[in-house]
């Protein structure tokens, strides 16, 4: 019985020279994979072209139409036709493919749109009349003038009308549009100094301004920051840190969010490279490690980061959306990531994110209490309204005056509560009962109160912390305070000291292909220090001398592997870190303060004050916060005296 294969002829095949049509739309099918595609090619010719002011309008998800409207420097008559060339650009001139400045290069995009649906370019050059072209299914018409001012005006209409298959791939008209928003939204953050406006013309009658960002102002990082609080929103740039870090002529900038704001998906996190919007991975990985120690499996980081080099240095020629890039040192780049983030965390101390507080107060929030109106007539009900005010020391000296009683002669006052309250009683308990000599602290204390942490003043459950501050209260889980500071000691212990290793009785050899053997052997010194120790065991088996004594015993050709993979994926492994850290972690549980632990109050201002001067007591070791800020004021706000 004969099988037949489809793919295997038994005629010659013929080989045949593609029509200009055909191809377009087989590029197509790389540039523009959905209307999103569109809407980022057409921007970014936008902003190659100087454009200040962009706006993006759709229909139906982008499916019917897309309007892109730029201020740029234009197309004159005579360019509108080439434009729509193959291969035509005027980004390079094709001697350097290395050195591209600009977000566009490969001349690609139009064509495939005038490919796959019906193009309309109007465009104005200064000095010069305007022009207009329409391409159809890969068909153009004749250049014809124009009635527009400066710059250019490009209208898809009916995208994959003429490869009518890619239609039934399209999603909603929803997800589509929240694609096109996500496109401009992150090429919004690469160019802060220029205006987008994003519009939903579906329905004729009324159109919907989706999003709006203005032309920020200021230097570079004032105008980024403005600009992602406009974008990503302002919980972000309230909780965000700068980014600033440079090594061998590469330099990090932007601004990454506190390990407390960390989210559930990888949703806010966005790379730029050389001011291009990437999803590359290695750069993921690299952002990833650097929040390794701070957040637990399940949560992720948020950050805006830039890697600006020498365009010579990467490649972003690696496929025709230019979302990939190749570096030529990966390894170098990888690591200005995350030594750059992680000084910047350990910078900022013991800061938590404002959305912690925040997140108390929601939850604590009581239920708003009503008194009938005074018209009994009038139907409903109106909140208690307060309005108080915190008095300063001599006017509650005053206030307490002028309420005093006046005493007429001969009058004797009945005894105290003070006075005739048994011995026993606890003085704390009544503290209103002498009001302004609760009020005063110790010079000491008020020192205290002044430390960012505060001053303790009662530990609660025996689990909690409470500390008064200059502006509020904070709120201390002891148990997780402690975890971190102890945490952060026995890692300054391994660093200054290395990692101790045992030696195996019988060093474990591991087979292996000549590639991952040798990739082990360039990474063999890093491992070393961490405790991993390698050797070539001839041809390409290798050889585990030591492993880090504080992981015990364990399966060390298993270890070697997990390695292997990690590098061969990310082009550097964190995993032999990783597991000395979990380990440490586990130690610094084991030996803090546990929870139902009676402390006194030295105690409680001594915890205060290490967590004050150790980096990253913000939060544990599981990234969940270790203390809750309070303003005043939003306390006050609890209870209606505002």
């Amino acid at each position: 019985m004969s099988i037949s294969t489809p793919h295997i002829s038994q005629k010659r095949p013929i080989i045949r020279q593609l029509d200009d049509q055909a191809a377009n739309r087989i590029a197509a099918g790389e540039v523009v994979e959905r209307p999103a595609s569109a809407v980022k090619e057409l921007v970014e010719n936008a902003l190659d072209a100087g454009a200040k002011r962009i706006d993006v309008a759709y229909a139906d998800g982008g499916k019917t139409l897309i309007r892109v409207t730029d201020n740029g420097c234009g197309m004159t008559a005579q360019d509108l036709p080439l434009a729509l060339s193959r291969h035509a650009t005027s980004k390079i001139d094709g001697s350097d493919l290395l050195n591209i400045h600009t977000f566009g290069f490969r001349g690609e995009a139009l064509p495939s749109l005038g490919a796959v649906g019906r193009l309309t370019i109007q465009s104005r050059v200064v000095g010069e009349d305007g022009a207009t072209i329409t391409i159809s299914g890969g068909a153009a018409s004749p250049v014809k003038p124009a009635a527009l001012n400066s710059g250019t005006v490009v209208e898809l209409r009916d995208l994959f009308f003429a490869t009518p298959a890619r239609l039934k791939f399209m999603r909603t008209d929803r997800a589509e549009a929240q694609a096109i928003a996500d496109v401009i939204k992150r090429l919004a953050m690469a160019e802060p100094k220029v205006s987008f406006t994003l519009r939903d013309v579906s329905d004729g009658k009324r159109e919907r301004e989706i999003f709006r960002a203005d032309a920020e102002q200021g230097e570079m990082f004032n105008a980024l920051q403005m600009r992602l609080a406009r974008v990503i929103g302002r919980q972000f740039a309230d909780n965000a840190i700068q980014i600033d870090a440079e090594r061998d002529g590469v330099r990090l900038t932007g601004y990454a969010a506190l390990p407390t704001y960390s989210r559930g998906a990888a949703v806010e996190q966005f790379l730029f490279v050389n001011g291009r919007p990437v999803r590359d991975k290695m750069l993921i990985g690299a952002l990833r490690a650097a929040y390794m120690d701070f957040l637990s499996r399940d949560r992720h980081p948020a950050a805006a980061l830039f890697v600006t080099c020498d365009p010579e240095r990467v490649d972003v020629n690696v496929h025709p959306a230019k979302a990939e890039v190749r570096f030529r040192d990966a390894a170098m780049v990888r690591g200005l990531i995350v030594t750059g983030l992680r000084h910047a965390l350990g910078s900022v101390g013991h800061r938590a994110s404002t959305t912690v507080a925040e997140a108390t107060l929601g939850a604590m929030r009581p239920e708003p209490v009503r008194e009938p109106m005074a018209n009994h007539a009038a139907a409903g009900m109106r909140p208690r309204i307060y309005q108080m005010d915190r008095p300063s020391v001599g006017a509650t000296r005053a206030s307490y005056a002028a309420q005093a009683p006046m005493m007429q002669p001969g009058f004797q006052p009945a005894p105290s509560y003070a006075q005739t309250r048994p011995a026993s009683f606890d003085e704390g308990a009544m503290a209103f009962d002498a009001p302004l000599t609760s009020a005063r602290m110790e010079d000491g204390d008020s020192a205290q109160t002044d430390a960012p942490l505060g001053a303790a003043r009662a530990q609660v459950h025996e689990n909690y912390i409470i500390a008064q501050t200059a502006t509020g209260m904070v709120i201390v889980d002891q148990h997780a305070a402690h975890e971190r500071l102890v945490y952060e000691k026995l890692k300054r212990q391994m660093a200054e000291n290395r990692v101790p290793a045992q030696a195996l009785l019988i060093p474990e050899v591991v087979d292996l292909s000549a590639g991952d053997a040798q990739l082990l052997l360039d990474h063999a010194e890093a491992l070393t220090a961490l405790g991993l120790t390698l050797e070539p065991f001839g041809g390409t088996a290798v050889a585990v001398r030591e492993t880090p004594a504080c992981l015990g015993e364990i399966n060390a050709e298993a270890l070697v592997m997990d390695v292997l993979d990690e590098l061969s994926d990310l082009g550097d492994s964190q995993l032999v870190q990783a597991k000395i850290e979990a380990v440490l972690s586990r130690m610094a549980c084991h030996g803090s303060i546990r929870s139902g632990r009676r402390m006194r109050a030295e105690e409680m201002n001594a915890l205060l004050r290490e967590m004050e001067a150790t980096p990253h007591s913000g939060q544990c070791n599981h990234g969940r916060p270790t203390y809750v800020e309070l303003k005043l004021a939003d306390i006050e706000r609890l209870f209606g005296r505002t």
